[in-house]
Order: C-alpha cells, then sequence, then structure tokens
C-alpha cells in the first residue's frame, strides 16, 4: 500500500535519506535531523512523498511530481528506497507495481526517472517494470563526499 507522507514520518524519512546503505544513490549530502527539517517540510508542503508500507510496516519511500501543462501527461518518479532491512525480498517490484498502478489512476502516459549509471541493481529493477532506458545525462549528480560527478541513465514507462 502506498500513502503520502505526515509530518509524523519525519523520522522514518530522515532515516531512509541518510541510512548510509542508501543515501549514497539519493538527493541530499549526509547531514543532522535539525538540518533536514526544512527540506522535509518543503516534501511536506509539496505533497510529492509517498510512504510504501507492507502489512503495516513501512518499508519504502518515493516521490512523485505529477507535472504540469503540456508535460501534465506524466511525472517524474525519484527518491526511490527501500529501507536495507527489507531489501531483496521483492518490496521494490511490488512498490513499483504500485506506482505504476497510481500513474494509471492519474491518466498518466508517462512515468519518468533517472538512476546512478553505477546503480545496476535499480536499473535492473527498473527494466524489469517495464521501464526503458532513454539515453545518459553526462556529469549528473555531484557527490560532495566523493568530490566527483556521476552519470545517470534517464528511463521511462510508457503506458
Amino acid at each position: 500500500m502506498i500513502r503520502k507522507i505526515t509530518a509524523q514520518d519525519f523520522n522514518y524519512i530522515y532515516q531512509l535519506y541518510m541510512h548510509p546503505v542508501t543515501n549514497p544513490w539519493l538527493l541530499y549530502e549526509m547531514m543532522d535531523k535539525a538540518s533536514f527539517q526544512p527540506i522535509f517540510n518543503d516534501l511536506l508542503e509539496k505533497n510529492i512523498i509517498y510512504l510504501y508500507n507492507e502489512d503495516g510496516t513501512d518499508v519504502g519511500m518515493f516521490k512523485f511530481i505529477h507535472q504540469q501543462h503540456r508535460n501534465a501527461h506524466m511525472a517524474y518518479l525519484g527518491g526511490l528506497a527501500i529501507h536495507p532491512d527489507y531489501a531483496g525480498k521483492g518490496y521494490g517490484l511490488k512498490m513499483m507495481q504500485e506506482i505504476i498502478a497510481l500513474g494509471k489512476q492519474m491518466n498518466l502516459v508517462r512515468i519518468e526517472l533517472s538512476t546512478a549509471s553505477i546503480n545496476e541493481r535499480a536499473i535492473r529493477l527498473y527494466e524489469k517494470t517495464g521501464f526503458e532506458k532513454e539515453g545518459i545525462l553526462r556529469k549528473y549528480t555531484w557527490l560532495k563526499n566523493e568530490n566527483r560527478f556521476i552519470d545517470e541513465v534517464m528511463m521511462s514507462y510508457i503506458y
């Protein structure tokens, strides 16, 4: 089951973004809770972040940003993570299937995402659920703690 976050989800969202296993694949550098609070408040206000829950347990999250105007037929999928305690148990596949179903309910034509070109596990998951590679975004993400850029793979799901 997926649901939009509430203010009470701060600790879980913070933990997922700052977990040493998931953080390298997500948008924000490591930071303390006080520094993350304004980011969380912005995500909450924009109403774009969801939790994935299985049998009463939160196991993952994602951002789903419905575009506007001429791009209102699509959404951007980002910040997707399964908590490391639940990795490798099929939850990523289930969550992706629910995301695709959500897009269908919203009458979308396209979902797009980008992922690090070295994140082979994520790429395999996305391809398994019907996403296709569209190209490489060169030097797209700056990893401050590693002092380097990484390329991203642009992918999309077309209904």
